[in-house]
């Protein structure tokens, strides 16, 4: 019988204790910016009937990249892809009961069938928050100043990434009266603008082409052109800017601007593929040269509480990635030194020790402290060895004599110091060490 491999899933990841700390510490980022803005967190089940993503996630999402199966009640049945439209579904359950406007947020696990790549897994966690109940620009405002505060929290300056804005009106506006295409070929040119910077120049143009067809293709790509190159919107060919969208989206960056977000720009080439947009659209950029990528983004999706048979909801959200955030930090150095949530090993030399060893832990942990013993009855220097590898701030040494006089050999793992203390001063030193550790968080916050 051959063994059992000890890779994970193609396209999941296994996170040892290194990679769960690194992970937690991007969760209670978001967890706290979300939880300043008034946002209250919810879960929804893994799994969800097929024809929730059907309604209205796109066919590439829920025809081929969602897993899906039948279970024994010959129900077809999905593994979540996104988040969307399961809050919708909760929302539309509970429309009566909510307070609005519904500032609601989750941070989940979601699986897609697509080929694994940098920044992009079959299995991988997303921030999702969403404001249910507010028709004009400023919740749109709200949830890309969130977005703007989420990263920054993280210690980014404004150069390091850049918030792209577009309006699913506008580009609704410009496929059908300027550029001129009947419903079937805007859906193709949306689908083809939101692959634009993922396939190569000649590749975009020639199905630009295609979908004109030969007549209409020279006009069109010369109308493509001018779109491509507009920088503002003050650069958009006349019939655009005399839009609503237009006003709409020149609004917006008034209310950004006031908000303190500095970066956002305008990008008419912006798309977001999903076809449940219904407005505003954004996507959040990472400027290092070596990441250069959109991170996440989101948009205004009015329509899909009324799928479910009731008054339609207007709604904004965002869905900010694990992976993605985390080669930004990676690329901008941005990540902390992360270390063991236990604060003490304690070191046994001898085996006749363990017994006073487990009563020192349980005294320190009534005083709040976490505490590992090693009760293997190993040789010091393995149970030293293994201390090391856990990345531990602190060792305590209790033998005979530690016992005997209640005074105990503490030593400072980076420092390699080592002092004799008691119990008590034990206790001070680990709390003043985590005091140290938040008071150098908050004054990041204040640095630029």
């Amino acid at each position: 019988m051959s063994s059992l491999s000890t890779q994970a899933y193609k396209g999941t990841r296994d996170f040892y204790p290194a990679d769960m700390r690194v992970r937690n510490y991007i969760f209670d980022t978001w967890h706290r910016v979300a939880r300043q803005h008034g946002y209250e967190e919810y879960a929804a089940p893994i799994l969800e009937p097929l024809e929730l993503y059907t309604a209205k996630s796109g066919q590439e999402l829920a025809s081929e990249q969602t897993y899906t199966f039948t279970d024994r009640g010959d129900r077809v049945v999905a593994i979540r892809p996104e988040m969307t439209p399961s809050i919708s579904r909760m929302v539309a359950a509970q429309r009566q009961e909510l307070g609005y406007p519904a500032r609601l947020y989750s941070i989940a696990n979601f699986m897609r069938y697509e080929r694994p790549q940098r920044g992009r897994e079959r299995e991988f966690w997303q921030l999702n928050t969403d404001i249910f109940g507010v028709d004009g620009v400023r919740a749109e405002a709200e949830i890309i100043a969130m977005a703007y505060e989420i990263v920054r929290a993280f210690g980014a300056s404004d150069e390091m990434f850049a918030i792209r804005i577009n309006n699913r009106k506008l580009i609704n506006y410009m496929m059908s009266q300027y550029l001129g295409l009947d419903a079937v070929q805007s859906h193709l040119m949306v689908k083809l603008f939101d692959r634009k910077n993922k396939i190569p120049a000649e590749a975009f143009r020639d199905q630009v082409i295609d979908i004109f067809g030969e007549e209409r293709a020279g006009e069109g790509s010369a109308k493509i052109a001018k779109l491509i190159t507009a920088k503002s919107m003050a650069d958009l060919p006349e019939e655009l800017r005399d839009s609503d969208a237009v006003q709409e989206v020149q609004e917006l960056f008034t209310l950004l601007k006031t908000a303190g977000v500095n970066n956002a720009l305008f990008d008419i080439t912006l798309m977001r593929g999903l076809d449940y947009y219904t407005g505003t659209v954004f996507e959040v950029f990472d400027m290092h040269p070596d990441n250069n990528r959109s991170m996440f983004g989101g948009g205004r999706y009015d329509g899909l509480v009324g799928l479910f048979g009731v008054e339609p909801v207007p709604t904004v959200g965002m869905a900010p990635g694990l992976t993605p955030m985390l080669l930004f930090l990676e690329s901008h150095k941005l990540l902390p030194e992360l270390v063991s949530t236990t604060d003490i090993c304690v070191v046994v030399p001898g085996d006749d020790n363990v017994d006073g060893a487990l009563v020192f832990a349980r005294r320190l942990r009534e005083e709040g402290v976490n505490v590992e013993v090693d009760i293997s009855g190993r040789k010091i220097d393995k149970q030293i060895k293994a201390v090391l590898k856990k990345h531990v701030p602190f060792m305590v040494f209790v033998g005979d004599e530690e016992l005997k006089n209640e005074l105990y050999t503490f030593k400072d793992v980076a420092s390699e110091s080592e002092e004799k203390l008691s119990l008590e001063r034990i206790v001070t030193r680990v709390k003043d060490y985590r005091n140290r550790g938040i008071l150098d968080e908050i004054d990041a916050l204040f640095v630029e």
